[in-house]
C-alpha cells in the first residue's frame, strides 16, 4: 500500500436490496495487509472506472471525460461514463445499473445535487467498490463517517473562487455600478460557496449593487435565456455580469452580443473554458475575471484516488484529513496572467502521466492545500 503522512446513512429498501446483490457479484478481493485495517482490495482485472458527470454539453464536463479517458488508457482499466442529463434520478439509476453488472468500481461523481452523494456512495459501498465525490455533498456526510469505501471528497474552494472573480470584476468596473448574478443550481454547495465568496469580496466595494440573482443550471442555453430576461428588465443599468461558471457566462455574453451592448459590460466567469480563453485573447475583451482549474484534472485526481484505494496502493485509514476531504489549489486569472495557466492544456496525456507518478495529492498546479469543509464567510 502507498502510505500517507498521517493520518449512514441507509438507502431505501429497494436500493439497499440492489446494492446487496451487487456486493455478492463476481470479483477478486483480498483484505489489505496494512495494519489489519480491513480494507478490501480488488484485482486490477476485476475493476472498472466510472465517471459520473452532470451533463456532456458543459465544457467542464467534457473536460472531465477527457481526463478520465486518458487515465483509463494509461492505467489499462476500462471506463464507463454516466451522463446524468441534469437528472439526479438518471444519475443514480445508471450508477446502480453499472454496479449490478458485477465488476467492482472505482468511481468519481460530480453530483447533480448535493444530496445525490448519499445514495451513490452507499450503493458503491454495499457493492464493495470505492468512490470519490467531487464538488457537492451534504456537509454532514463525510468519508470518515462512511468508511474506507468513501475514499475522499474533493473540491476547489468556491469561496476562494468567488472572492477572486468578485474582486477582479469590481476593480474592472472602477469599484462602482450594477451587476447581475447567475448561480448554478440552488442545491449545490459549490454554487453557494462561489456566491458567498462574491458577496464577501463586494463588501469592500459598497458602490457596487447586485440587481438580481437567477440560477442558470450550469447551462449555456439557460444562461442565454436568463440573461435575455435580465437585459429586458434592466437594460443599460447592467454594468457587470458575474456567473458561477463559464457555460452560463458564455450564454450571457451571447445575449448581450445580440443586444449590441457587450462592449459596455464587464464579465466574470469561473473555470476558464476554451471558448473563454479565445475571447480573453482578443483585443478589447470584456472578460476580466476568471479562475483556473480543470475538469480533466478533477476527474483524473478523483479516479486515481479511488483506483489506488481499490487496488491497495493507498491505505485509506492512513490518509490525512487533507486527503480525505481535500481542498485543491485554484488559480486566480486575469488577462495579464492568462498564459501562465493555459500552458497546462497543451498536453493532457502528459499531465495525467505526471499525476500517476506523483500521486493524486501533489500534482501541480492543483496540489492539496487544505482540509475541508470549506468555511463560509461570516455574514
Amino acid at each position: 500500500m502507498r502510505t500517507t503522512s498521517r493520518w449512514r446513512l441507509a438507502l431505501a429498501a429497494g436500493v439497499s436490496s440492489l446494492a446487496l446483490l451487487t456486493a455478492t457479484a463476481c470479483g477478486t478481493t483480498t483484505q489489505a495487509a496494512s495494519g489489519g485495517s480491513g480494507q478490501q482490495t480488488v484485482a486490477k482485472d476485476d475493476l472498472v472506472l466510472v465517471l459520473s458527470v452532470i451533463n456532456t454539453t458543459n465544457p467542464y464536463m467534457a473536460s472531465m471525460i477527457e481526463g478520465a479517458k486518458s487515465l483509463s488508457k494509461q492505467l489499462g482499466v476500462p471506463l464507463k461514463v454516466v451522463d446524468s442529463g441534469g437528472s439526479s434520478q438518471q444519475e443514480i439509476s445508471q450508477i446502480q445499473a453499472i454496479l449490478a453488472e458485477g465488476k467492482k468500481v472505482a468511481l468519481v461523481s460530480n453530483t447533480v445535487a448535493s444530496a445525490d452523494a448519499v445514495p451513490i456512495i452507499n450503493s458503491v459501498k454495499q457493492a464493495g467498490g470505492y468512490g470519490v465525490i467531487w464538488w457537492n455533498k451534504p456537509d454532514d456526510f463525510t468519508p470518515e463517517q462512511v468508511g474506507d469505501n468513501f475514499v475522499a471528497f474533493q473540491l476547489h474552494s468556491g469561496v476562494d473562487a468567488g472572492e477572486c472573480t468578485g474582486k477582479n470584476l469590481a476593480e474592472s468596473m472602477g469599484g462602482k455600478g450594477n451587476i447581475v448574478v447567475f448561480p448554478g443550481v440552488l442545491d449545490s454547495t459549490i454554487s453557494q460557496q462561489r456566491v458567498a465568496g462574491l458577496k464577501e469580496a463586494l463588501k469592500d466595494y459598497p458602490d457596487i449593487k447586485i440587481l438580481e440573482e437567477r440560477p442558470a443550471n450550469w447551462d449555456q442555453q439557460v444562461g442565454f435565456k436568463e440573461a435575455q430576461g435580465m437585459i429586458a428588465k434592466y437594460g443599460d443599468q447592467i454594468n457587470g455580469v458575474w456567473t458561477a461558471d463559464d457555460a452560463m457566462m458564455l450564454g450571457a455574453i451571447q445575449a448581450f452580443d445580440n443586444a449590441g451592448t457587450t462592449a459596455n459590460v464587464k464579465f466574470a466567469g469561473e473555470g476558464l473554458y476554451p471558448p473563454t480563453i479565445e475571447l480573453m485573447q482578443k483585443p478589447g475583451s470584456t472578460i476580466t475575471a476568471e479562475t483556473f482549474h480543470r475538469g480533466y484534472m478533477a476527474s483524473a485526481i478523483g479516479l486515481l484516488t479511488a483506483y489506488e484505494a481499490a487496488t491497495g496502493e493507498l491505505d485509506v485509514k492512513s490518509m490525512t484529513p487533507e486527503q480525505r476531504q481535500g481542498i485543491f489549489k485554484i488559480g486566480c486569472v486575469t488577462p495579464e496572467n492568462l498564459a501562465d495557466y493555459t500552458k497546462y492544456d497543451a498536453d493532457v496525456d502528459g499531465w495525467v502521466k505526471g499525476l500517476i507518478e506523483s500521486g493524486p495529492f501533489n500534482a501541480e498546479p492543483v496540489p492539496v492545500v487544505g482540509a475541508g469543509p470549506v468555511k463560509m464567510p461570516s455574514e
